[in-house]
C-alpha cells in the first residue's frame, strides 16, 4: 500500500527562506489557496526552486501555445499519470482558459473521443505517445506538424515532459492536494 503522507513536509519561513516564502505566498493566492503545497515543498530547495519556476513559467503561461492548448496537454498528462494534485490545480486554471466540464471529460477519454478537431486530436495523441513511450512516431509527428510551427512543436514536447516529470515529483514526494 502506498502511503498518502507527504515524504517532505511543506516548508514555512524557516525552511523556505524569505524569498521563497514570499514567492510561495504570492503563488498560493494566485492558485486560490492558502497553501499551494507544491510550492511550499519545492521551495525548500532554495535557488533551484526559483530556476524551476522560471523554466516552468516560460512554458506555461509564457509559451507560444494558446493557454487552452497548454491546459489540454497538462490535464491529459495529469490524467495519464493519475496525478490528483496536478489535475485539481489545472482544472481551476483550465476553466479560465475555456476548458469546460464536457471538454474535461473528453480529455480524460483521450484523442479517440468524439468532438475533437484534427488539431486537438493530433495534440492529445502526441501527449499520449510521449507519456507512454517517451517518443513520437513519424506519423504522429507529421500530424502535429500540420498544425504547429517548429517552435510550438518543440514547446509541446517540452511542456508534456515538464508536466510528466512534475507528476512524477508530486507522486514520489507524496505532495498533498491543496485545501
Amino acid at each position: 500500500m502506498v502511503s498518502k503522507q507527504p515524504r517532505i513536509a511543506p516548508g514555512r519561513l524557516r525552511e523556505l527562506g524569505p524569498i521563497n516564502w514570499t514567492v510561495w505566498q504570492v503563488l498560493s493566492r494566485a492558485a486560490g489557496t492558502e497553501d499551494a503545497h507544491l510550492f511550499s515543498t519545492l521551495g525548500r530547495t532554495g535557488g533551484l526552486f526559483r530556476g524551476w519556476l522560471h523554466y516552468s513559467g516560460k512554458l506555461m503561461p509564457g509559451g507560444r501555445l494558446r493557454r487552452y492548448e497548454s491546459e489540454m496537454v497538462i490535464l491529459r498528462v495529469a490524467h495519464l499519470r493519475d496525478c490528483e494534485y496536478e489535475t485539481e490545480h489545472h482544472i481551476r486554471l483550465g476553466k479560465r482558459a475555456g476548458i469546460t466540464p464536457e471538454i474535461l471529460d473528453r480529455i480524460r477519454v483521450g484523442p479517440g473521443a468524439p468532438g475533437w478537431t484534427a488539431q486537438e486530436q493530433a495534440l492529445l495523441n502526441a501527449v499520449d505517445q510521449l507519456v507512454a513511450t517517451r517518443d513520437l512516431t513519424d506519423e504522429a509527428w507529421q500530424l502535429l506538424a500540420e498544425h504547429y510551427d517548429e517552435r510550438r512543436l518543440i514547446e509541446i514536447v517540452l511542456l508534456t515532459n515538464q508536466y510528466e516529470g512534475l507528476a512524477s515529483t508530486i507522486t514520489a514526494l507524496r505532495i498533498q492536494t491543496d485545501h
